[in-house]
């Protein structure tokens, strides 16, 4: 009986007046009242309707209490100021880090509810944390330093099929990946593809996403722009891995993409939320937090996590269809988020939200892939569980140069070449996206060695990523 879960149509027939506060109140009565019968969660959460005074100062029902109470009164928004310290954090790779980063990763750790950080080897400078910024904090999320793709994701798939068949079937690879992928900011797939993700009730919780759910829906397995990408190529594994495979050489498949129109719509509405709520200095106004007690907090939270699901669904989708396609059969598949914020707990037994923006989880044994360029390698790992770096290590290599920069210092005759001489086939793809882009993935690497294991590499053979 406990298990039950409510529905927004139950909490409207006893009186509840709003989305929020049915969204508010599924998510109290699901992490705190998961035991109740729905008969007694019903007449507990009428109690709360019916007379919201008595439950102003209750530890898990005050939030709710204070959506029906006309006696509390509610200050629109809070000014923050910035520690003068920066709180200690661990930087790996610091050398290759340039000092506009370290310096915006300064300005996180100067936040008045930063209780840890790290920076990993592949940082560089983003919007909030620099991309490869690790922050913890007690009972806040800020939804810029989660970013706007949230739930950005690697995956990979190891096939039951040696590297020869792709070296031998390489022209029926290409039109794969050209019949069974998607990318642009705006693309769909042209049909509606059937998932459980798009059943979830997290749907209609809200009206931001009722809204976001066809637009969802028609983008499910689609990719982005920029440096999102599907390829395949081939993975060699370690003698001594994790993964219960022979060692040798596989043909595999890695896509990087996140959770697309709808994710980016949740991140941009929580933000101007967040900045509302919390007002900081100019310079950290895209750190303005939303506090996991009050309704906006829960409510980005639940929103987050459909979006990151949504995105591995994306993933899903793409790597089902590829496979299938070209008769390929998964033996090992292995994903990992970036951009979005965990509830961990630390070594003392403290619980913190932990953001990693553009970083991996990397618990002990905790399976990874990170990757290089469009003609680097890149790496299946296992965490270490450094408690210095949060648990983390980087996403990828990180940008050496920006997009801008990149296309005004190299031609794309260079590009052209940098590929013939890596044997790399590329379908779409731009010259802000240039292999010369992006940090040396084996000095990144390196600066990462307390952080994971390397237990299998994969080298790229055919990419497609979106046309600019």
């Amino acid at each position: 009986m406990g298990k039950q879960k409510l529905k927004g149509k139950e909490l409207r027939k006893i009186g509840f007046p709003s989305d929020q506060s049915k969204s508010l109140a599924i998510n109290i009565i699901a992490e705190k009242y998961k035991h109740l019968s729905k008969t007694e969660k019903l007449d507990l959460l009428k109690q709360v309707l019916d007379k919201p005074e008595n439950f102003l100062s209750h530890e898990h029902l005050g939030p709710l209490a204070e959506l029906f109470s006309e006696k509390v009164e509610k200050s629109d928004h809070c000014i923050y100021q910035l520690n003068e310290k920066v709180k200690p954090y661990k930087i790996y790779g610091s050398k290759f880090i340039t000092s506009n980063a370290i310096h915006q990763m300064d300005i996180a750790m100067r936040l008045p509810i930063a209780e840890k950080g790290a920076l990993m080897p592949d940082a560089h400078v983003g919007y909030g944390l620099p991309i490869g910024g690790v922050l913890a904090t007690k009972n806040e999320v800020i939804p810029y330093a989660i970013g706007l793709d949230i739930g950005c994701r690697m995956a990979i798939s190891i096939f039951d099929a040696p590297v020869e068949k792709l070296n031998h079937d390489a022209h029926a690879f290409k039109l794969a990946l050209k019949s069974e992928t998607h990318f642009g900011l705006t693309k769909t797939r042209g049909i509606l593809t059937e998932h459980e993700v798009l059943e979830r009730p997290e749907f209609e919780m809200s009206a931001l996403l009722k809204q976001l759910k066809s637009k969802a829906a028609y983008q499910l397995g689609t990719s982005g722009s920029g440096n999102h990408f599907v390829e395949f190529g081939e993975v060699s594994i370690e003698e001594d891995n994790s993964m219960g495979l022979e060692q040798g050489s596989y043909t595999a498949l890695v896509s990087h993409s996140g959770s697309r129109g709808f994710g980016a719509t949740v991140a941009n509405y929580f933000s101007e939320v967040a900045r509302d709520k919390c007002r900081l200095p100019e310079g950290a106004r895209h750190l303005a937090w939303l506090d996991m007690d009050k309704a906006e907090g829960m409510e980005y939270w639940l929103a987050m996590n459909l979006a990151g699901d949504y995105a591995k669904a994306c993933h899903d989708v793409i790597h089902d269809k590829l496979a299938k396609s070209l008769g390929l059969s998964t033996v090992v598949k292995i994903e990992n988020h970036h951009n979005f914020a965990w509830k961990e707990k630390q070594l003392n037994g403290e619980e913190l939200i932990v953001h990693r923006k553009g970083a991996t989880p990397a618990k002990k044994g905790e399976l990874g892939f990170i990757p290089g360029s469009m003609t680097a390698k890149g790496y299946i790992v296992s965490g270490k569980g450094n408690d210095e770096a949060l648990n983390s290590a980087s996403h990828g290599a990180g940008r050496k140069y920006s997009r801008t920069k990149t296309k005004n210092s190299f031609t794309g005759s260079a590009m052209r070449q940098e590929l013939k001489k890596h044997k790399v086939t590329l379908i779409g793809g731009g010259l802000d996206e240039a292999p010369f882009a992006y940090k040396d993935i084996e000095t990144v690497m390196k600066g990462q060695v307390n952080l994971v294991n390397v237990e299998g590499v994969f080298t790229p053979r055919i990419v497609r990523m979106c046309k600019p």
